[in-house]
């Protein structure tokens, strides 16, 4: 009986623990500024929703909301990151239709252009400390390369298509990934070997 209580408050407290790191980017006002589409540039207070392509802009007490059709580029210095994060507002079909301007952030440029859309999905996970599983609302980025003839496409695999892709410099980013340690699967450390591979051709 006692094993039982005793589980069932770590559950609680695992529970409770998952929900508060829940700390998205989205959810918060970040320092930046935004370009709109007719040149003019805002400078103050900026939440973003990749989810809906929008952004608040706040300056002083009014707030402005602009779709991705409005806004080319904004860059804000993420408050919870601790972070500059740089997005650009470009023509794409995500539902397999008509293109239209939506937002992508730009992770590294050179001979891989590398972009990432976020997107908030439930997923279910085995618990260690009970029979059963629990689910939780986390993070999901999907990675987009951008071509020399600006056609934008979805990047789905794994490691291995990583490399792949990389052609003849794939061996030698897999023996810089794994000698610092970097997760292809981990949207920060996918970001330093893509620039790694970029440095190789300058």
């Amino acid at each position: 009986m006692k094993r039982f209580i005793f589980l069932s408050l770590l559950l609680v407290a695992t529970a409770g623990y998952c929900q508060q790191t829940n700390n998205f980017s989205f959810e918060h006002w970040h320092k930046g500024y935004l370009i709109l589409e007719g040149g003019d540039t805002l400078r103050g207070q900026i939440k973003y929703n990749m989810q809906a392509d929008l952004v608040q802009f706040q300056n002083q007490s009014q707030v402005e909301t602009f779709t991705a059709r409005k806004v080319v580029f904004m860059e804000i210095f993420d408050s919870v990151t601790r972070e500059y994060r740089r997005f650009f507002s470009l023509p794409y079909a995500l539902q397999g239709g008509y293109k239209s301007p939506v937002f992508f952030e730009l992770l590294t440029e050179g001979k891989m252009t590398l972009l990432s859309r976020e997107n908030l999905e439930y997923r279910t996970y085995s618990s260690f400390y009970y029979y059963g599983s629990y689910t939780r609302l986390v993070m999901v980025y999907r990675y987009y390369l951008l071509e020399e003839n600006g056609e934008i496409k979805e990047f789905v695999g794994k490691k291995n298509d990583w490399i792949y892709a990389m052609g003849n410099k794939g061996e030698d980013v897999q023996k810089y990934a794994r000698s610092n340690k970097l997760n292809f699967d981990a949207k920060p450390d996918l970001q330093k070997i893509v620039e790694y591979y970029n440095s190789l051709f300058q």
